[in-house]
């Protein structure tokens, strides 16, 4: 007999398209007529649509397309309207903050305009999606735990263009638009401010992002290994115990002396999740602003070990110009 819901599925449960829950007084109508698709029930459920997009989702939409077009346009303009070298030097481009000199004000729009435009609109994409998310689960009578661990991320990204940039006194402090771009701006954040691997609140983040696919790993290989015995069905299994949930929980007591249960994982897992860019925001937001070098931060706490000096100390030339000797 061929096991339902394993790793491949090989069997497909089919029945009439569900079109949901009668929506609440307020609400959009759902777009789309709902369909079968046999690919997409080969890793999920079968069933597309209908999407329900509602003011908040269209105006989301709206403002990102308005944001990436900009981005895609000024990058285009940059190889001259060329497609072809558009396309060979994709990775290479990018779209630039304004220059330091600029502050916090609004710049001409080929000197950092178009970025600062960019941000206004991409930051308002996310905020309506966000609300979006909201919305919907309360409108299912879900719990809003969905929403908040997205918040989290939004954290982060409204940290690296919004509130460190403010706080630095220069929108030139914010991430690049481009892929390569975005790359370099990270290393040369972490060489400019003294190695950022001696960030307490970075090692934080790493220590939750690799918690994170740990935790991941290890659920979604206990509940396929016992999907034998309906492990998937996790809402049974929490309310009445059965074989798959028994076995599970014995082979991690065996195995580290501890399991945690159906439901408290996932709470594990969602912690995990939020915490990595809650303090990764953290870290990234203290850098320049309280710390200016954290592997002298470093040495003055005892966390890392003052190497000895090679060379002569050498004066700044920019301090020393003019200065007879």
């Amino acid at each position: 007999m061929a096991d339902y819901l394993n790793l491949f599925t090989t069997v497909q449960a089919s029945g009439p398209v569900h079109h949901g829950e009668a929506l609440g007084p307020g609400n959009s109508p759902r777009t789309g007529q709902p369909g079968i698709s046999w690919l997409l029930g080969k890793i999920g459920n079968a069933q597309i649509g209908p999407i329900y997009l509602g003011g908040l989702g269209l105006a989301s939409l709206i403002c990102g397309l308005i944001a990436f077009n900009i981005i895609g346009m000024n990058m285009l303009a940059s190889v001259n309207y060329d497609p072809i070298q558009f396309v060979r030097q994709l990775f290479w481009l990018s779209l630039e903050p304004p220059a330091p000199s600029y502050g916090l004000s609004m710049p001409p729009l080929n000197q950092g305009g178009w970025f600062l435009i960019v941000g206004l609109f991409l930051t308002a994409s996310v905020m309506f999606w966000w609300a979006r998310t909201y919305r919907r689960a309360v409108e299912l009578g879900m719990g809003t735990h969905i929403a908040w661990a997205f918040a989290a991320a939004i954290w982060l990204f409204l940290v690296l263009g919004l509130f460190r940039p403010i706080l630095m006194g220069s929108w030139g402090e914010a991430v690049p638009y481009g892929i390569f771009a975005h790359l370099d701006w990270t290393a040369a954040f972490s060489l400019r401010y003294g190695n950022l691997l001696y960030n307490p609140f970075h090692a934080l983040s790493i220590v939750f992002l690799y918690g994170s696919v740990l935790l991941f790993a290890m659920h979604a290989g206990t509940i396929m290994a016992v999907s034998r015995f309906g492990g998937e069905r996790e809402v049974e299994q929490v309310l009445d115990r059965g074989t798959a949930s028994e076995r599970a929980a014995l082979f991690w007591r065996w195995t580290m002396g501890f399991n945690a249960t159906m439901e408290s994982v996932h709470r594990w897992a969602w912690w995990f999740a939020v915490l990595c860019t809650l303090t990764g925001g953290i870290g990234i937001l203290l850098t320049g602003t309280v710390v200016d070098d954290w592997y002298l931060w470093a040495v003055k706490h005892g966390v890392a070990p003052s190497y000895p000096t090679t060379f002569e100390p050498m004066p700044d030339p920019a301090l020393t110009s003019g200065v007879a000797k």
